[in-house]
This record gives structure tokens, C-alpha cells and sequence, in this order.
């Protein structure tokens, strides 16, 4: 197993790709704590990982707020001893253009997809340095690098997450802590499913026709992007961090 003996933290865990990956963690061995907002489908998640014989346990936490982030950790460390990888998967989904796009919109975005992220790594730090090293995992996208009609607040949020993973591994490298990202393309999620009832779409039409910018011409599945996840977690990408992988069928090759 692949994350034997470790402990993590996924956030946004309770469905999804976060979902996927805290399971995957799970039957890799490690012990994962689902550090969602949702209390529902986050207890869900923990129940299951559990009932399959897993090592899990739901935190609910708002990681764009510090305080709830640090209880998360503290609970993490209380239940099973340190953390030794994190996985930033939450994520706000605020699309728009310049001029519909609201202040507010702009500071739920980023307060979730940037801040919230470095919320989680810097009250984290403390124990993967007491280990020695950790690793990171931050989740951006393929709208890192790519422009997209009106999506201008997601789009320049995950820029931002691209360079935020760049700039955290040079600073940390020093303390052997790794970090790297992981660039899905479109893959069908709950939140695939919002985005295309806020269109107006009918769902099978939409997910023939979002796969299609793909070379394999189908959209991906939640696992495939926590495949992703658990190499750059685990020792296998030991000489690994500042990296971005994209997993996203090749659609963004050209």
C-alpha cells in the first residue's frame, strides 16, 4: 500500500473528487480525516470508509476561516497522532464575466480556492516539520492555464493556485516538504452537475458534449483523478514538487 502508516487531510472531502481521493487514501492505507463543510455527506464519507474497514473520521471545516482549519488539524492529531499529507480539494465554483461577477462572488472564490488553501498548509506546518517532511497536494485545473468564456473568477482563482503550489514548494523545499498540483480536465462531479443545471442544459446532451474536447472524447471519472493524487502523495514521486500534472484526456495539448 502506498500511504501506509500516513495520515491525511482532504478537504472538501464529502463528494466528488474529494470523495474519491479520501477513499483511495483509505484503502492505500492511510488514516484520512474528511475536513468538509458539509456535515451530511461528510459524515457519510467517514461512515463508509469505515464500514469498509478504513481509518476515517469527518471534521467540519470552513477552510476559508484559520480557526476552523487549525481545529481540523488539531482534531487530526488527536485522533491519529500528526498529518503527514494534505490534499486542498475544496473549492467555490463562482463563474461570470468582469462586469457580472460581484465583490462578493470574487471573495468567496478566492477566500475558498486561495486563501483557504494557504489556511490549510500553514496550520499543517508545524507537524510535517516536527516529521521531518510532508507532502502536498493542491488541486488546480486545467483553467489554470487556459482561458475560458465567463469564468473569469474560477479561472484566475486556479491561476492563482498554480502559482501558489510553485511558490510553496520553493519556500518549503527546505524543510523536505513537497509540493505539486493536479490539473483535472472535465470530470463529471457534483458540481459538474450544478454548473450544467445553471445553463439550462439537458445533463446526458451536456456530458456527450463536454467530452468531447477531449482526445479519448468523454469526460473523466473522480478516480482517475485521485489516481493522480495518491502518486504525488506517496514516495513514488519522491524527486517531485513544484509539478503540475494535468489529467484531463488530453484536451488541452494544442
Amino acid at each position: 500500500m502506498l500511504l501506509e502508516n500516513r495520515v491525511a487531510i482532504v478537504t472538501g472531502a464529502g463528494n466528488g473528487i474529494g470523495r474519491a481521493i479520501a477513499e483511495r487514501f483509505a484503502r492505500e492505507g492511510a488514516a484520512v480525516t474528511i475536513a468538509e463543510l458539509e456535515e451530511g455527506p461528510g459524515s457519510e464519507v467517514a461512515e463508509a470508509i469505515t464500514a469498509a474497514g478504513g481509518k476515517a473520521m469527518f471534521h467540519r471545516t470552513d477552510t476559508s476561516d484559520s480557526e476552523s482549519v487549525r481545529n481540523a488539524v488539531q482534531a487530526t492529531v488527536s485522533r491519529f497522532g500528526t498529518v503527514n499529507v494534505l490534499v486542498n480539494n475544496a473549492a467555490a465554483f463562482v463563474f461570470g464575466t468582469v462586469e457580472t461577477v460581484t465583490s462578493e462572488d470574487w471573495a468567496k472564490v478566492f477566500g475558498i480556492n486561495v486563501i483557504g488553501y494557504a489556511n490549510t498548509v500553514r496550520e499543517c506546518l508545524g507537524e510535517f516539520r516536527k516529521n521531518g517532511g510532508g507532502t502536498i497536494v493542491n488541486l488546480a485545473s486545467v483553467s489554470s492555464f487556459i482561458a475560458q468564456p465567463a469564468f473569469v473568477p474560477y479561472n484566475a482563482s486556479k491561476g492563482a493556485v498554480a502559482q501558489l503550489t510553485r511558490c510553496l514548494a520553493m519556500d518549503l523545499a527546505k524543510d523536505n516538504i513537497r509540493v505539486n498540483a493536479i490539473c483535472p480536465g472535465s470530470i463529471r462531479t457534483r458540481a459538474t452537475d450544478r454548473h450544467i443545471a445553471s445553463l439550462g442544459l439537458d445533463p446526458e446532451r451536456a456530458y456527450e458534449e463536454f467530452g468531447q474536447d477531449s482526445l479519448m472524447k468523454r469526460m473523466g471519472r473522480p478516480d482517475e483523478i485521485a489516481a493522480g493524487v495518491v502518486f504525488l502523495a506517496s514516495d513514488e514521486s519522491s524527486f517531485m514538487t513544484g509539478a503540475h500534472i494535468v489529467i484531463d484526456g488530453g484536451a488541452t495539448i494544442d
